[in-house]
């Protein structure tokens, strides 16, 4: 199975040197040193070669390499809007995927929303983010980067008598000029499991 997820990633990594009129490095929001090009990622050093792509120096060969050179594949030069945060089920054709991110992105921190509550100095430091706006819902939120042009807005609600614990994540406004919708539930899957590992 890796090597299926390899063979993808290595054609989205061909697909995109090959298109020589566009401005990748201004599109994905990163620097560039020859065939390097170099920028932040799901907390870690990104660094894409014609050769492959590693995070903190490890080669990303599994799904996550997979979105990481979509990403770099279909960004553009628009700058990121973050505001207002957009909802999964308002990005396009998002209907199919919205069962698996509710269960791979949300639902996957429920049991731990008060250990990231208590981790509220650490993660968002790591994910390049800050805490939620003031009008934010919820007990506490938080907005992370896991990608140059990519935000999200995790709500979280602590459990009490009435109700369960619950986590809400958004999209920065035009997230979805950045990346296709599937790519999108993607992007927070592998953000919600770097913050469990950083737990």
């Amino acid at each position: 199975m890796s090597g299926n997820y390899a063979a993808i990633i290595q054609d989205n990594i061909k697909a995109l040197y090959k298109n020589e009129t566009r401005n990748a490095e201004a599109a994905i929001g990163a620097e560039r040193n020859g065939d390097e090009i170099l920028f932040k990622a799901f907390g870690g050093q990104c660094l894409i070669t014609p050769e492959g792509i590693s995070l903190d120096g490890r080669p990303l060969t599994d799904p996550s390499g997979v979105v990481v050179s979509l990403y770099a594949l279909h960004a553009t030069e628009l700058p990121m809007k973050e505001q207002p945060f957009k909802a999964f089920k308002e990005m396009d054709d998002s209907m199919p995927y919205a069962g698996a991110f509710a269960t791979h992105t949300e639902n996957i921190l429920v049991p731990r929303v008060e250990a990231i509550k208590a981790k509220l100095d650490v993660i968002p430091e790591k994910l390049d983010g800050t805490a939620g706006p003031d009008d934010m819902p919820g007990d506490f939120s938080m907005v992370v980067q896991p990608l140059p042009k990519i935000r999200l807005c995790y709500i979280f609600y602590l459990p009490d008598d009435d109700f369960p614990a619950s986590v809400t994540c958004l999209f920065s406004n035009n997230a979805g000029s950045h990346m296709p919708t599937d790519g999108l539930a993607d992007v927070g899957e592998y953000t919600s499991r770097t913050i469990l590992n950083l737990l």
